[in-house]
């Protein structure tokens, strides 16, 4: 029996951030697939595992875990890694990681959800633009964060880094020319050197979707 158990699938980059924690970390861990595009995570048996009915859940030590920020507090103090140093780097994971969750995973995964998991007729071009605008804007304030650093929130990988890489891997799935954020690039190339690291589509199953008749 595994150590951990993450609920998950391939197309999620909320997901991916516990995925990748979990195996940059060298844990044992087992995906269990989600079918959250046949509506697996609206069962009840999906929802009394985590009412909100979302991914990821964690399950660990008779735990079940979900909200991938929290998730990756958890296992930075599990694990002992990608934790702060002092207590100015602790408050600087919590607010990039909440800055993330509002700013840049949220605008990147619904224009993304838009651009390629809706049948194109029901696609809102007005909605398309606001949201490539909202990207751009919250990519804008990242890039100049990392001018002349390597790390989001310290001297080394945290969880502000993992939370923030969630989705900036599908970049060729919502438009964005990552020439544009040379700073981003780099940061998002020296996460994708490190030893274990893998590509969302390789780290959890559900990749390709199923092609419709």
């Amino acid at each position: 029996m595994p150590d951990y158990r993450l609920h998950c699938f391939a197309q999620s980059g909320n997901a991916y951030k516990v995925a990748l924690a979990l195996e940059l970390a060298a844990q044992d861990w087992e995906p269990v697939y989600v079918d959250f595009f046949n509506g697996a995570a609206r069962t009840a048996e999906y929802l009394a595992i985590n009412e909100m009915g979302e991914v990821p859940v964690l399950e660990h030590a008779g735990l079940k875990l979900s909200q991938s920020g929290m998730i990756l507090d958890y296992l930075s103090k599990v694990l002992g890694r990608f934790e702060p140093e002092t207590e100015e780097e602790r408050r600087e994971i919590l607010r990039w990681t909440l800055w993330d969750n509002h700013k840049l995973t949220s605008n990147i995964a619904t224009l993304r959800f838009m651009l390629n998991f809706i049948p194109p007729e029901k696609r809102k071009e007005d909605v398309i633009g606001f949201l490539h605008g909202r990207v751009e804007s919250a990519m804008n304030v990242l890039e100049r964060h990392l001018e002349g650093r390597d790390w989001i929130a310290g001297p080394h990988i945290t969880t502000a880094d993992l939370s923030c890489i969630g989705y900036l891997y599908y970049t060729d799935e919502f438009g964005v020319e990552m020439s544009e954020f040379p700073n981003i690039d780099r940061w998002r190339q020296t996460i994708a050197a490190l030893p274990r690291w893998k590509h969302p589509y390789e780290l959890m199953p559900g990749h390709p979707l199923p092609q419709k008749a």
